[in-house]
């Protein structure tokens, strides 16, 4: 029988003291403490508040005995600004410290004024396998809890479900991260960062508290569930990842604020990821996508078939045509191109390389749509034909796994569609966690219970909106392809399959989405035919960009209203996103530069717009730094703007 030792940091011999350790922010607001007695424990304090009570971190692994003599500690500061390759620049601000300890292992803590984090290191050489982790989550009082809530490790497209307080919900109760808790005003935000051939962390109820708890290692798989496409796994090991013995863990992350606004600055997840590869990525190009799958390929009104049944090349030309009439620089080819099974199997009467030349020759690229596990089976010569196709980027779909596999598959694509100069769109995927950090052409991400959903359920509402805006974004890019010009409200809404569908919330709601939304790939998810139908909002729509130079955050209050602006160039562009109450919002333009003046195109809520959600008022005015500008929010509504300097 193979010998295990249950390793590290947990049985009451290990430390022959309590010894505290204490770590502060660079604003001294926040503070972690470490104590070493029977296990590591840490503390969080926000001021002289208590945020988290102690709670105990571990990890163990197969074969290895640690002592737990504490060898050294040591302390460092970073004061520094990190430049990704596209985006707004980011202060990387922090305090850190090392508990070094007999058995070549360590852990680090970092303190952000934005919140803490910590991870394991291990120095052991060769292979090694992690038989479990220890992460808990021991919050002060009887927090709120906004959980997105799943009973499987396959799903990351889930509604968030609201706990008024923990001890409501039932030990074993399971969402995946980020999640976020709430009690006497201060919001508590568990994320993590740098996942790499390591599972992904989800939360659980466990004795009266949260804890993390991780997907085992698959240890056999066969294809099945959608299409029978999936890898779905049918037996899993008693392990959470086969891994080197010598590397980095992934970070813990609690992020902690009380004012609502820094929830949508918090960029930890990014920071605390690898540094981007070294090389070129120059190529990697932001922008907005049109795309077919979401209203079924359907063109009311235009001169050509259409139809799921009818793509084909004429009709993706048209797609490229209506993209570089409006200035868009890509086209989104969703599944249907190819054989599921065979990248290289296309259609006859979908002439690729044609379409991708059609919109090279206007300026528009494409993206191709494809199974991760078709994918994987020869990525180096899928990925070398799709190039040869003159693709752009590809969207790799139904991963459908968060276990330390699924987590090496994420990161071989990455690197090898890098090394083609092809981008990225991951969806069926987990969240991010810092993957395009490293490596930048990984563009965007779903993970988040998206538009899609409007054609089945009533899940993708303003209510949920405002959630993901404060609970998912921080995480990082999220592919929720708004953009839907059927507009209705929560009396009037149903979900449409197959055929054209509508979506919950106002029109300059689903505007506000692209204002409001990290989206650096954003999907149009309407017809071409929709938008020249209203020319206003195609307007607005062919005007924002999708990274932006700099952002600020006006108002905000979790789960009810926020407001941003983002600046490219000289150009300020300002969202403002309400959930199903009704708002009277006042912005404050002081964020502009003092003694210039702005013009202005403003887009609000129509007065009736409670019951036509499509009613809006397109209005031009004059605005400087003491301009203050009343905003009416229906009941699921919003607003937009676009402020050019005169």
């Amino acid at each position: 029988m193979k010998y295990l030792l249950f390793v590290l940091l947990l049985p009451a011999t290990l430390f022959a003291r309590e010894r505290p350790f204490q770590l502060s922010s660079p604003d001294k607001r926040l503070r972690v403490s470490i104590t070493l007695g029977d296990s590591i424990r840490y503390s969080v304090q926000l001021g002289k508040e208590p945020v988290v009570l102690p709670s105990a971190i571990s990890m163990s692994f197969e074969g290895r005995k640690t002592g737990a003599t504490l060898l050294r500690s040591s302390m460092r500061q970073e004061r520094s600004v990190v430049r990704p390759a596209y985006g707004p620049s980011l202060k990387n601000e922090y305090n850190e410290l090392i508990l070094t300890f007999s058995d070549r292992y360590a852990v680090v803590f970092r303190t952000y004024n934005a919140g803490i984090a910590w991870r394991f290191e291990t120095a052991f050489g060769g292979k090694t396998k992690v038989l479990q982790e220890t992460a808990t989550f021991r919050t002060a009082g009887d927090p709120e809890v906004f959980f997105p809530e799943t009973d499987t490790w396959t799903s990351w497209e889930v509604p968030y479900k609201t706990y008024t307080a923990l001890s409501g919900m039932e030990n074993g109760k399971k969402a995946i991260t980020p999640a976020l808790l709430s009690a006497n005003g201060t919001r508590v935000l568990i994320s993590e960062s740098d996942v790499q051939d390591y599972p992904g962390l989800y939360l659980q109820k466990q004795n009266g508290t949260l804890a993390g708890t991780w997907a085992a290692y698959p240890t056999r798989t066969e294809l099945g569930s959608w299409g029978n496409f999936v890898s779905v796994v049918k037996e899993r090991g008693s392990f959470l990842s086969e891994t080197a013995g010598s590397r980095t863990y992934p970070w813990r992350i609690i992020s902690v604020t009380k004012d609502d606004r820094d929830l949508l600055e918090n960029s930890l997840v990014y920071l605390l990821a690898p540094a981007q590869e070294s090389g070129d990525f120059s190529w990697v190009k932001p922008g907005r996508a049109a795309w077919e799958w979401w209203h079924d390929a359907l063109l009311p009104g235009a001169a050509i078939p259409s139809g799921m049944k009818n793509r084909n090349t004429a009709l993706y030309k048209h797609y490229i045509d209506f993209a570089a009439e409006q200035h868009l620089e890509y086209l989104m080819i969703d599944a249907g191109w190819s054989d599921v099974y065979d990248l290289r199997k296309g259609k006859p009467e979908t002439d690729i390389r044609s379409i991708i030349q059609h919109g090279k020759d206007r300026q528009v690229d494409v993206f191709l749509w494809c199974v991760a596990t078709t994918l994987l089976k020869d990525l180096a010569g899928n990925l070398d034909y799709l190039r040869s196709l003159g693709a752009a980027g590809i969207k790799v779909d139904f991963f459908d796994r968060d276990d330390a596999e699924a987590a090496r598959w994420m990161a071989d694509i990455a690197r090898e569609a890098a090394k083609r100069k092809l981008m990225v769109d991951f969806h069926g995927c987990p969240k991010p966690t810092g993957l395009h950090r490293k490596y930048p052409n990984v563009i965007n991400y779903e993970a988040v219970r998206g538009a899609e959903c409007s054609k089945w359920d009533l899940t993708a509402n303003p209510d949920q909106h405002l959630l993901t805006t404060f609970i998912r974004v921080p995480a990082g890019p999220l592919d929720y392809t708004p953009g839907s010009m059927r507009n209705r409200t929560k009396a009037t809404f149903k979900p449409v399959d197959p055929g054209l569908p509508m979506t919950q919330g106002t029109r300059c709601h689903e505007l506000a989405l692209f204002a409001l939304f990290n989206q650096p790939l954003a999907m149009l998810c309407d017809s071409p035919e929709e938008y020249r139908r209203n020319p206003e909002s195609l307007a607005f729509l062919s005007a924002i960009p999708t990274v932006f130079d700099e952002t600020k955050v006006l108002q905000a209050k979790l789960g009810e209203y926020a407001v941003m602006a983002k600046r490219k160039g000289t150009t300020w562009y300002l969202g403002a996103l309400g959930n199903w109450q009704e708002h009277a919002l006042t912005v404050d333009f002081s964020f502009l530069p003092k003694g210039k003046t702005f013009e202005a195109a403003v887009y609000t809520d129509a007065p009736d717009a409670g019951e036509n959600a499509e009613h809006a008022v397109r209005k031009t005015i004059q605005v400087t730094a003491s301009t203050r500008l009343e905003l009416p929010l229906a009941p699921g509504g919003g607003a937009v703007a676009v402020l050019k300097p005169i």
